[in-house]
């Protein structure tokens, strides 16, 4: 198949998993995998439908979904099909945003990619309450129900709306939080939708100008990723380096200039900016 006809299943499968996401908001029962981490019946619903219909189309690739079979206790499953000889791979969050789908707040997504190893081929982002469709596919360019998106021309941190996403339990040193006390003052400001993979997508479209995450999984960001790619931004670890989809930890910018002025700002290697811009107060 090209990309072209992989994007369809991806687009299918999201918009089906979406409308599971939707259907159940308000009336599924909710458990806890670790302290603070919730999963709910939708979780596992959307992912069911959205692993019938890729194996469906495509059984000989593999499948890596966020969730276990449904069964309490279990692990997170890497779900094959017949041979999984093709080397592609579905990677699935059936509902990135778990904690907002709970308390009813609109900021949550299907998200739906295949990967031929570190390479993503497509992918979607669905929010079924804003009906906001985001899907990409290599060499495709990226959409915004069906409209082309760009990421920003934004170039400088000071003109930069930042957004971040916390692990779900986030201590005194952890990494994406001392890379935020680092952007807090020199961004123009700084936004958490509690969605990965909504970051992603609204740098792709232009919305945010900087993404950074530490401790995200490949679920969490495949379909996210080239999203940015495809309208034009840049991806790297948060060092810098090379992005790899099995680490999972981002730095998502809108253009290469930005990238890396915010690469030696959270990696120490930054003289800060209110030294040479001032540092009038600003506030929100």
């Amino acid at each position: 198949m090209s990309p072209s006809e992989y994007q369809k299943i991806c687009e299918h499968a999201a918009r089906v998993g979406g409308r599971v996401l939707r259907d159940m908001l308000g009336k599924v029962g909710v458990r806890e995998k670790g302290r603070a981490d919730l999963v709910t019946d939708a979780d596992f619903a959307a992912q069911q439908a959205i692993r019938e219909i890729v194996l469906g189309a495509c059984p000989d690739h593999a499948f890596l979904g966020e969730e276990s079979d449904g069964q309490p206790g279990t692990e997170r499953s890497v779900v094959t099909g017949s041979a999984d000889s093709s080397g592609f791979r579905w990677i699935v969050d059936p509902l990135d945003g778990t904690t907002n789908f709970v308390h009813g707040v609109p900021l949550f997504a299907s998200s739906v990619a295949l990967a031929h190893g570190n390479d993503v081929i497509c992918g979607t982002v669905y929010n079924p309450i804003l009906e906001e469709f985001f899907s990409a596919a290599r060499g495709q360019g990226a959409f915004l129900n069906g409209r082309p998106i760009r990421t920003s021309s934004v170039a400088d941190l000071t003109e930069a709306l930042v957004s971040v996403s916390f692990p779900t339990m986030t201590n005194s040193d952890s990494p994406d939080l001392l890379a935020f006390l680092k952007l807090v003052p020199e961004s123009q400001a700084i936004r958490r939708t509690g969605s990965t993979a909504i970051n992603l997508a609204y740098i792709a479209a232009g919305r945010f100008d900087l993404m950074i995450c530490y401790g995200s999984n490949a679920w969490d960001v495949a379909a996210g990723v080239i999203l940015v790619q495809e309208a034009g931004g840049v991806i790297s670890d948060p060092g810098g380096a090379p992005f790899n989809l099995d680490k999972g930890a981002t730095l998502a910018s809108a253009t290469k200039i930005l990238h890396d002025k915010a690469v030696q700002l959270i990696n120490g290697r930054h003289s800060a900016l209110r030294a040479a811009t001032g540092n009038g107060a600003k506030r929100e």
